[in-house]
């Protein structure tokens, strides 16, 4: 396993923490020494998150969201700002898959939600948190993107449209905090053993992919203060 970085004393917010990659960044980082905030929907996955993150000496607050309410987005904001002053690190991982099915038949409200959390979600973090990184001596971005964003996959519509937008943001501010302390990268981790991936792929067996553990030992080294590379995506 990739070795960790030394994240002491960093604060570090996850979305899509409650299971997966997310899940496994959020436990790393806090194992690597950062405070984590970690945000998703799911309490009882935040909760195993917590006795796991305390249970390696490490330190996290939870926080019960859905990130389709934009309001409560704009509200922790203005909370990490009172109680840290700065956020060191933000991974935008959560996502949704939506159906997989021609484009022509993806229901209104499907293709709405998939929009909804895939980039306007994270439109809105970078709205709110944008100044809390930049008070930071070395803010971290990594986006969890995939390869549907470069390459047409058939059925796939909605999940592939949102991400191609989703990376474009990410190179947009990338491209304008490029003379700042921040750092904005994407990352394609690749088939991985996670929920959405066994919706999408149901008859791929489990073993023959990379687990969130693994991949995330790949991801949290990028959250380091050496990283010198703006806007990589791989």
């Amino acid at each position: 396993m990739t070795q960790l970085p030394d994240l002491s004393d960093r604060y570090a917010l996850v979305t899509g923490a409650s299971r997966g990659i997310g899940f496994q960044i959020a436990l790393q980082m806090a194992q690597a020494g950062a405070h984590v905030i970690a945000v998703a929907r799911t309490v009882g996955g935040l909760e195993d998150l917590d006795d796991k993150v305390r249970a390696s000496g490490g330190e996290a607050t939870l926080v019960p969201l859905d990130l389709k309410d934009y309001d409560g987005i704009d509200r922790l904001g203005a909370a990490l700002n009172e109680r840290f002053g700065r956020l060191d690190i933000l991974v935008l991982n959560a996502g949704i898959l939506g159906t997989i099915t021609p484009i022509h038949q993806e229901k209104p409200k499907t293709f709405e939600d998939v929009m909804a959390v895939n980039v306007t979600a994270n439109w809105r973090i970078m709205r709110s948190f944008d100044p809390l990184l930049r008070a930071s001596d070395a803010g971290r971005v990594i986006g969890i993107s995939s390869s549907v964003a470069h390459k047409v996959k058939p059925f796939w519509g909605p999940y592939s449209a949102s991400k191609a937008a989703f990376e474009s943001l990410m190179r947009m501010w990338a491209a304008e905090t490029a003379k700042t302390a921040m750092r904005v990268n994407s990352v394609n981790p690749g088939p991985t053993r996670t929920h959405m991936r066994a919706q999408a792929m149901p008859g791929e067996d489990p073993a023959s992919i990379s687990t969130a553990a693994d991949v995330a030992a790949k991801i949290v080294p990028m959250a380091s203060k050496n990283l010198e590379e703006t806007g990589a995506i791989f």
